[in-house]
């Protein structure tokens, strides 16, 4: 009698299931695969789903990955659409779903029994409970339905005003395609700058780009109610509104894990170990569901991005495959470990890009690291090479031991190949000084021969070692404590500059320094942290003791709030 095959179902078949199941079957020609989805599509790119709204993507087709029948042909995997798993009996290894398609309810629920269960069921929007969140005119936007919806409401009633409420990564991908589509559109962020998990002078970075296609951006607002074509807000103000995008967060969907008493961490996501095993030795987890290592600071976090997804789904179709075959005493594949996850995120803004990996700043901070930041704006390739772009590139890292934990980018090219070689360094556990010695690429059109992050790093390294002295924007005084020397050109310094400043262009400095007094710490402001070094060597070689150039210069110092600035 010919073996029985061993029955592995998957619970989610988006990113992290449908790795899954492709792997399960590279791995096991014979294994039995389930795969079930709840909702209508499985594998499609729900990281496209704006650019679609946009027209950048024309065809909607593109986004479909892949179908059941695809899936079957290729991988002989069973695909169940509009399947709902909504129970798990851990005792006799069987699931219970539900067919949300069936006529009759009563003949809806099934149950299939399983050998190994992955469970990848991803996320789900917060949906604030809001006044007048139920109208028509209200979206979210993590589904094809989700788009599609919206992609109709636009085409029927052709809404003049969209608000966005969160700007984070979907708020801000859908607020410019609200834009692209011609609406008049207004994002609310709760905080004081966009893109949170970054610092906020990138979030003021993002918000002047906004501004300058015509969006409003309303930061440290929340939303109070939603009615038929205004947002109140929760300071009583209204903002006109035919269109609202609700994207306030996501929330992991362990429900179903929950109910089976499977662990659920800190974080509120579900606990797994190195294996992406939970503490029942027939179930791994992947994905947005799960609760994962910070590679930065060792601790649980959660990380709802694409790509540790994908990679998480491939440990966990390795790992049951390994599992089952070593219970039947065979040969399987060796299993893989999650070593947990960095954060490497970019985003388009416009014809611009906002990158970061690790942690910003003040996460380091809040995680307990006695971190610090380097700042630099510098060309993204040679100057003299047609094309340059100003690249801000900011280096957070541990104050003691130079360890890197993070890097924030932002500008119009090579934004987010510096932040790939900055992931990579925070998982060697490099520190800034390493990244001083780093050979990367070079050619005019590319780079130059010290790149951004050589520079950036020997900034930093300066700082460490006290040879040049820096402070970061939001560290320096306002009281009149300080003198503010600003070394900029003159052309740069007409463009914007701080009232109280005494200004002596870099070329000048040598022949000037009466002007300045040894007995107040002297603030140095440059275009973007060079010349702020070259200023700061100049003055302590000539008995100014209490000296430091403000990390990012101009580039950074503009945008903190509260600042008597001139033009």
């Amino acid at each position: 009698m010919p073996e029985r095959a061993k029955k592995i179902v998957i619970v989610g078949g988006v990113a992290a299931g449908a790795t899954a199941a492709a792997r399960v079957r590279r791995l096991d020609e014979t294994a039995e695969i389930i795969l079930l989805e709840r909702g209508p599509y499985v594998s499609f790119a729900n990281c496209g789903l704006p650019y679609h709204i946009a027209g950048t993507i024309e065809k909607r087709s593109k986004l479909l990955l892949q179908t059941p029948e695809g899936f079957f042909s290729r991988y002989r995997v069973q695909v169940l659409l509009n399947t709902e798993a909504v129970e798990i009996d851990r005792e006799h290894k069987r699931l219970t779903v539900r067919d949300n398609k069936a006529p009759d309810p009563a003949q809806a629920l099934s149950t299939i029994d399983y050998d190994g269960l992955i469970l990848a069921q991803g996320g789900t929007p917060v949906i604030p409970p809001l006044p007048g969140v139920d109208q028509s005119h209200v979206f979210k936007l993590w589904t094809i339905p989700d788009m599609d919806a919206i992609n109709k409401y636009i085409k029927e009633h052709n809404p003049k005003h969209a608000v966005v409420v969160g700007g984070g990564f979907i708020g801000l991908e859908t607020a410019e395609a609200f834009v692209e589509r011609g609406l008049s559109v207004t994002i609310v962020e709760l905080t004081d700058h966009l893109m949170p998990p970054m610092d906020a002078v990138y979030g003021k970075r993002i918000q002047e780009r906004f501004e300058a296609a015509g969006a409003k951006v309303l930061v440290q607002k929340g939303v109070q109610s939603i009615q038929q074509n205004t947002v109140t807000l929760n300071d009583g103000s209204q903002i006109p509104a035919d269109l609202v995008l609700l994207s306030v967060g996501v929330r992991p969907n362990t429900e179903l894990a929950k109910k089976a008493g499977l662990e659920i961490g800190s974080t509120g996501a579900l606990v797994v170990d190195e294996y992406l095993k939970t503490q029942d030795p027939f179930i791994w987890a992947a994905g947005d569901m799960v609760e994962v290592v910070s590679r930065v600071s060792g601790a649980k976090v959660r990380i709802p991005l694409a790509g540790p997804a994908n990679r998480q789904g491939r440990i966990a179709a390795t790992n049951v495959v390994a599992a089952l075959a070593e219970a039947e005493g065979k040969t399987g594949p060796a299993p893989l470990t999650y070593r947990g996850a960095i954060g490497t995120s970019v985003v388009k803004i416009f014809d611009e890009t906002a990158a970061s990996t690790g942690f910003s700043l003040a996460a380091a901070k809040k995680a307990g690291f006695n971190a610090r930041e380097t700042t630099i704006l510098k060309a993204h390739h040679a100057t003299y090479y047609p094309g340059d772009q100003d690249l801000l590139l900011t280096l957070v890292y541990e104050a003691g031991s130079g360890k890197l934990l993070g890097a924030q980018a932002y500008g119009k090219e090579g934004v987010e190949k510096r932040i790939d070689a900055a992931a990579v360094a925070i998982y060697a556990q490099l520190t800034v000084e390493h990244l001083t010695e780093i050979d990367f690429a070079y050619a005019p059109p590319y780079s130059s021969a010290n790149d951004p992050l050589n520079m950036a790093a020997f900034s930093a390294v300066n700082a460490l070692s006290g040879y040049s002295p820096q402070v970061s924007a939001d560290e320096v005084p306002l009281d009149g404590s300080v003198q503010f020397l600003d070394v900029r050109t003159y052309g740069e310094y007409s463009h914007g500059h701080l009232a109280e400043a005494t200004h002596i262009p870099l070329d000048e400095l040598r022949d000037r320094l009466e002007e300045l007094s040894k007995d107040k710490p002297i603030r140095i402001i440059s275009k973007g942290g060079f010349e702020g070094h070259l200023a700061n060597r100049i003055l302590k070689q000539q008995g100014f003791s209490d000296v430091a150039y403000i990390s990012g210069g101009w580039a950074t110092l503009r945008l903190r709030n509260g600042l008597n600035i001139e033009a």
